[in-house]
């Protein structure tokens, strides 16, 4: 009898049958939806202006690169509000000045120029242009169930 009854405590567990499930398994959604929408967006933002700027413009690239995401940025934060859920989302300047010091491309094969954080969007000097490669944001996922907040970064 005993042994029977280690499988069944075991799938017990695995299934989930926990009173917090529910909620979790909400806000996990939430934040994924949120992350899926993000990347889209990044890469929609960052790629309408390849090869527009200079390098010696990135400032006006990562400026270029801000406004068309902050449109974005606005859509995905109202997304969801008449279901009680609310995104709120922000640039982070150290995480992107911390993914340009450790993670920009480059290496033996690569003949990509250095990678700059600005305000939080990520640039590469890649042939001589200015090109958004990632960029830090800070994520709140609130519902009526609480809220939840990560630090990410998204990149192209």
């Amino acid at each position: 009898m005993a042994i029977a009854l280690v499988p069944m405590a075991l799938a017990y567990h695995q299934l989930g049958y926990h009173d917090d499930v529910s909620a979790s398994a909400e806000t996990t959604a939430n934040g994924e939806n949120v992350e899926r929408a993000l990347d889209r967006a990044v890469h929609a933002s960052a790629t309408q202006h390849d090869g527009e700027y200079a390098w010696e413009e990135r400032d006006a690239a990562a400026s270029a690169f801000d406004g068309t995401f902050s449109g974005y940025v606005d859509e995905i934060e109202s997304s969801r509000v008449e279901r009680g859920v609310v995104y709120r989302i922000d640039a982070n300047e150290t995480a992107g000045r911390r993914w340009a010091e450790t993670d920009c491309p480059r290496g033996p094969n690569r003949e990509f120029g250095p990678c700059e954080s600005l305000g939080g969007v990520v640039v590469q000097e890649r042939a001589g242009d200015a090109v958004v490669v990632a960029v830090g944001l800070d994520v709140r996922v609130t519902t009526d169930r609480g809220d939840v907040a990560m630090t990410r970064v998204t990149t192209i």
